[in-house]
C-alpha cells in the first residue's frame, strides 16, 4: 500500500535530522509580550517561555496556544521568546548566568541545570493526571536519581521502511527477527540490478543511530546516567550481527563509509528494500517518488522483541524567585490536553509524547507503525557526562566494522570513550 503523510512537507523540514536537540533549524529571535512582571504586576503573573525555532510555523502556533491560554487562564500571562537553535544554548546560559532563567525552557540536555539545583521537579509543578499521561519510556529517560527534572515534549521514533515490491519479487516477506532479516535481505540483494537488500549506514554521520539499533536489538545498551558501556558481551552479539550482514552480501556496498541520507534517498529511489527510517522518510518519500510501493513495520530485533529508538525534546521549569508554580501548573496541564498538544506536533511534523495523543491519532496510517513502538522507545544516555565522547566515538570508529572485527572496534569505542 502506498503511503501518504498530511504534515510530511513540515516533517521533511523538521525532523530531517534525528537528535531532535541539535538541529540547527533557523528562526530568529522574537518577544511575543504577554505583559504583566511576574507575581508583582497585581493580580497578574507573567510566565516568560523560552523555545527553539523547529519551522517557520513555530512562532505562530505558540502564539495560538498562549492566546488560548491567556482566555482560559485569567491574571496569566506568557512571554514569548523564540531563538533559533544556533543561538538557543548561548541565550540560556547567559540568561542563567544573569539571574534571568526563563520560566520554562524548551530545550534538550537538561542534567546541568539539575545539578546546580536551578529545576523543579516536575511533578510538583504539573497535575497528577497531566503526568500519568506521559509514556513511560520517555518519563524514565527525563530522570536521574529518580527525580523527573523535565517533560518530554516531541518525539521521534524509527521504523523498518520496506519496499514491497522488491521482497515480493525476492519471493520474502518483511522480517521480524534478524534471523528473518538476513535471508530476506540476502535474497533481495541477489536481484541484481544495483539492488541492495539492507540499507546498512555506518558512516559517520549518525553512526551512533544504526549501532543502537543492532546491538540494542540484541540485548546490548549504551550504558546509563552514570557509567558507558559499550565493549560488553551483550553489545557483541548486535555487532557480530552487523558483520554477518556485510558478509553476506546483505547490504549495499561499503557500509562502513555511507551516510544516513544520502542512502535513504537511494531507498526512496527505489533500490533498497529495507532501511531503517524516521516519520519525515514517509514525506520525503511523497515529494521524491509518491508512486513507491511500501510498507513501514516494526524493527527486527534479535529475538522479535518490540523496540524503537526514540529521541525527544524537554519542557522544564526553572525555579527561579519560586512564586510561579501554579501557573507553570496550569500552563503545563493546559498545552498537554489533547486538543491543543496533537495540532501543535501535527504541525510541526513530530510524534507525541503523551499516551492521549497517541490515541488521537491512531487512525493516522502514516504515524501508526511510529506510534505502536513509542512505548517500547529506548533512548541514549544523555544525561551521562560522557555521552559526547560516546556519540563521537561511535561517528569516528563504528564503520571499521566493515573490515575489522566487532570485538576489536567495541573496544576501540569503549577505549576512546574512556580517554575522554
Amino acid at each position: 500500500m502506498k503511503k501518504s503523510l498530511r504534515f510530511g512537507a513540515v516533517a521533511i523540514t523538521a525532523t530531517a535530522t534525528l537528535a531532535l536537540a541539535s538541529c540547527g533549524f533557523g528562526g530568529s529571535g522574537s518577544g511575543s509580550d504577554g505583559g504583566g512582571d511576574g507575581g508583582d504586576a497585581g493580580s497578574t503573573t507573567t510566565i516568560d517561555l523560552l523555545v527553539p525555532s523547529y519551522s517557520d510555523n513555530t512562532k505562530g502556533l505558540w502564539e495560538d496556544v498562549i492566546t488560548g491560554f491567556e482566555a482560559a487562564n485569567d491574571g496569566i500571562k506568557v512571554k514569548l521568546e523564540v531563538q533559533s537553535w544556533d543561538n538557543l544554548e548561548s541565550v540560556i546560559a547567559t540568561k542563567v548566568q544573569g539571574g534571568e532563567a526563563p520560566d520554562i525552557y524548551n530545550g534538550g540536555p537538561f542534567a546541568g541545570f539539575a545539578a546546580d539545583e536551578l529545576l523543579y521537579d516536575v511533578e510538583e509543578v504539573t497535575s497528577p493526571d497531566t503526568f500519568a499521561d506521559f509514556q513511560e519510556s520517555f518519563i524514565k529517560n527525563e530522570q536521574l536519581d529518580g527525580t523527573t527534572y523535565a517533560l518530554p515534549f516531541i518525539a521521534s521514533a524509527r521504523a523498518l521502511f520496506v519496499n514491497n515490491d522488491l521482497l515480493e519479487q525476492a519471493g520474502v516477506e518483511a522480517p521480524t527477527d534478524w534471523d528473518s532479516l538476513l535471508d530476506a535481505a540476502t535474497k533481495v540483494s541477489a536481484l541484481g540490478d544495483g539492488i541492495a537488500g539492507y540499507g546498512m549506514p555506518l558512516g559517520s554521520e549518525e553512526a551512533q543511530a544504526e549501532a543502537a539499533v543492532w546491538l540494542w536489538g540484541g540485548g546490548g545498551s549504551f550504558g546509563d546516567e552514570s557509567t558507558i558501556t559499550i565493549d560488553t558481551p551483550e553489545n557483541l552479539v548486535g555487532a557480530e550481527q552487523i558483520k554477518k550482514m556485510i558478509d553476506a552480501g546483505a547490504t549495499q556496498a561499503d557500509p562502513g563509509s555511507t551516510q544516513r541520507s544520502p542512502l535513504m534517498d537511494i531507498f526512496i529511489q527505489g533500490k533498497i528494500g529495507m532501511q531503517v527510517g524516521l516519520p519525515p522518510t514517509v514525506g520525503q518519500i511523497a515529494e521524491g517518488n509518491p508512486d513507491l510501493n511500501y510498507s513501514i513495520v516494526p524493527i527486527p530485533t534479535k529475538d522479535g522483541s518490540p523496540f524503537t529508538l526514540g529521541v525527544a525534546d524537554q519542557l522544564m521549569a526553572f525555579q527561579n524567585d519560586g512564586d510561579k508554580a501554579e501557573a507553570i501548573t496550569a500552563f503545563f496541564d493546559y498545552f498537554y490536553s489533547p486538543d491543543v498538544y496533537v495540532p501543535w506536533v501535527q504541525a510541526e511534523g513530530f510524534l507525541p509524547v503523551t499516551k492521549s495523543g497517541s490515541e488521537q491519532l491512531a487512525d493516522d496510517e502514516a504515524l501508526a507503525p511510529f506510534l505502536e513502538v513509542l512505548p517500547d522507545a529506548q533512548f541514549y544516555p544523555s544525561t551521562n557526562a560522557q555521552w559526547s565522547a560516546t556519540d563521537g566515538a561511535f561517528k569516528s570508529l563504528f564503520g571499521q566494522l566493515q573490515t575489522k572485527s566487532a570485538a576489536d572496534v567495541l573496544a576501540e569505542i569503549q577505549a576512546q570513550v574512556d580517554a575522554g
